[in-house]
């Protein structure tokens, strides 16, 4: 797909992954309509955005049904159409599932799993009328195989890459494209910032950057697949330890202390680079 002056949607706009997703699609000549929380933070990428190309933001709850129509009837209004949606926003709150509150879980549920599904069936009747489109769920290694001490988050995943790679059947012979993106740890504050409370499982796994992401997102857009695990050793590992548990139960100890050595490490990194 050309992306020069193409709408593009893109949920969890202002940081991380999200914002190297703007400017990935910014530098490819897309109009942007970036979607997130904080009015303040989307403020400050669209300031670094905009000398590039036209965006507008919409500081918004993506769980609120009426706030997800409303960006699609504005999105259309300010650009004339509607050609891609990324649905990058997510919520993860981390501890065995006994220890998280109903709040937080229901949460999770909202943001990771309803949201998307929702603004995937908002989406499909724009891009049908564009002529075009794709649209590009950020699921995650977790979703393809289970990990303890992320039930719910896992199990949204889960519930995101089937939901994907459901519809996307749906949409054989249309010019719609649907896939999932499945990253495992990535070097944002979405997993950094919270470190101590991230598995050891989970650090077992090479990080990705954001950037990484960001490129894989874009590529997905055009490309025929359906999906694409990050970093793609990591996806064959969970598919052998989801097709074959006891092989998942086996190594975990293994992996579990790689990550607690990779989690130090990365801890005494930043604790240097925060002294410096």
């Amino acid at each position: 797909m050309n992306f020069e002056d193409k709408t593009v949607i893109i949920t969890g706009g202002s940081e991380g992954v999200g914002a190297a997703t703007a400017r990935a699609f910014a530098r490819a000549g897309a109009n942007l309509v970036l979607v997130a929380r904080t009015r303040k933070n989307l403020e400050a990428i669209a300031v670094e955005l905009r000398p590039q190309t036209r965006v507008e933001i919409f500081p918004m709850d993506v769980s609120d049904a009426d706030a997800c129509a409303n960006l699609f009837r504005k999105a259309e209004y300010e650009f004339g159409a509607v050609h891609v949606l990324v649905n990058n926003a997510g919520y993860h709150a981390r501890g065995p599932v006994e220890s998280v509150s109903a709040e937080d879980l229901g949460t999770m549920i909202d943001v990771n799993l309803k949201a998307p599904i929702l603004l995937c069936r908002m989406a499909i009747p724009y891009l049908r009328e564009a002529g075009e489109g794709a649209i590009i769920n950020v699921a995650s290694l977790a979703g393809r195989t289970p990990v303890p001490g992320a039930a719910t988050y896992s199990a949204t995943k889960f519930g995101l890459r089937a939901f994907t790679l459901a519809v996307a059947e749906e949409l054989v012979g249309t010019n719609i494209k649907l896939a999932a993106l499945s990253p495992g740890p990535i070097d944002t504050g979405f997993i950094m910032d919270n470190i101590d409370n991230v598995t050891d499982l989970t650090f077992s796994q090479p990080l990705s950057t954001a950037d990484e992401c960001a490129n894989e997102i874009l590529k997905l857009c055009s490309n025929d697949k359906r999906e694409r695990s990050m970093p793609p050793i990591s996806g064959f590992l969970t598919t052998l330890t989801n097709l074959l548990p006891w092989v998942g139960r086996a190594i975990r100890p293994l992996l579990e202390k790689k990550g607690r050595r990779v989690k130090r490490a990365l801890k005494s990194a930043m604790h240097k680079q925060a002294s410096s």
